[in-house]
């Protein structure tokens, strides 16, 4: 459903729906428009159920030890309230973390109060054991809890979540992981992870609709999890799942389309796909002339700016070319889809290079 006349190079912000799915999705609120009651009140229990089945087969969880949520945003801030912090508490975190999930820590920390530790990551990482040692050393015998992402958002760095949760396990500092960027880009396997919890995004990488996304907890730990809201899912036999199910009148359509997404994207060889948009960011760095973050192997690729470019650079690629990307402090983040191809890098190549040379750059 893209704009043709657009060159998109922004997967990584709001992801982008195929066609097929989003026919699907649509579907599904039909449904749900003709017989209200008996989608709603008969049906959605076990509707859930099997998208959940086949979200665990591809996460790699038990469908029982998973709850949709609206974004990953929602299922990190279900996890920071379910630590239930103590004054004097830290919780542990880096500087590449997204803006909006440091704003809930901050919130959740300041009702302890408990302390919000960003530790400085190097730039550009060399290696995981690198990030591994940095993220480690600011560990203090307060530290309650690790917050890492599996892909960074603005740097686009991939983090060494195995070994960091593998550490925090051993110390018995619960951890908590944002992988917003993971599901539909990276395999993603969290019964071998060993993390307590892990937000994804199902409306990005995996191409489901928007408002698509999962917690999960790990099974001793969900009895004590809350929800942002509390409805008929509380009562006296509610569950972990009942809890997050059942919270008022939803559109649960976006949740119900993951399984057509999955399928979706194995009936058109994403592997493959996968494969091409992966040597299209390897590429950029070289193609544009600017310094990587991080070494290659996503489908998006975060890189430097050199001085003097316009603050408006942002603005300048979408009013004056067409180019839609994100541009953040210094840096400049293409992603990857399989709408994208080389002519799309050459059109982001011609245009920086116009734009930084007016500008002196």
């Amino acid at each position: 459903m893209l704009d043709p006349g657009v060159v998109f190079l922004n997967h990584g912000s709001f992801g982008a729906c195929p066609r097929d799915v989003l026919a699907r999705y649509q579907e599904w609120q039909v449904e749900l428009e003709r017989r209200p009651v008996e989608f709603l009140g008969r049906r959605l229990e076990g509707l859930l159920a099997e998208a959940r089945e086949t979200l665990g087969a591809y996460v790699g969880a038990d469908p029982d030890d998973l709850v949709f949520v609206a974004n990953a945003t929602a299922g990190v801030n279900i996890a920071a309230w379910a630590l239930d912090l103590q004054a004097g508490d830290e919780v542990l975190s880096t500087n590449l973390e997204y803006g909006a999930l440091d704003l809930t820590w901050t919130h959740v920390c300041a009702h302890a109060p408990a302390r919000y530790v960003r530790t400085p990551v190097t730039l550009p990482v060399e290696s995981d054991e690198q990030v591994v040692e940095e993220v480690w050393g600011a560990v203090t015998d307060r530290t309650r809890a690790l917050f890492i992402s599996h892909v960074t958002s603005e740097t686009a760095v991939r983090l060494p979540v195995e070994e960091l949760c593998n550490r925090a396990r051993a110390r018995g500092i619960a951890t908590i992981v944002d992988g917003a960027h993971v599901p539909g880009q990276l395999p993603l396997d969290l019964a071998s992870l060993d993390v307590d919890y892990y937000a994804g995004n199902c409306h990005k990488w995996l191409c489901a609709p928007k408002g698509a996304g999962f917690l999960y907890v790990r099974r001793e730990l969900q009895p004590e999890v809350p929800t942002l809201v509390v409805s008929w899912g509380h009562g006296d036999d509610g569950t972990f799942l009942t809890r997050h199910q059942k919270q008022g009148t939803r559109d649960p359509a976006a949740y119900l389309t993951v399984p057509a997404a999955i399928d979706w994207l194995a009936a058109h060889d994403w592997d493959a796909v996968r494969e091409r948009c992966r040597a299209l960011a390897a590429r950029a760095p070289q193609r544009l002339g600017l310094e990587p973050l991080g070494p290659s192997g996503l489908q998006m690729v975060s890189m430097r700016l050199p001085d003097g470019v316009p603050e408006d650079l942002q603005e300048r690629l979408y009013d004056e070319y067409s180019i839609e990307i994100p541009v953040f402090d210094g840096l400049i983040r293409p992603s990857f889809q399989g709408y994208n191809d080389d002519a799309d890098l050459e059109a982001l190549a011609t245009a920086l290079q116009e734009l930084l040379t007016r500008a002196g750059a």
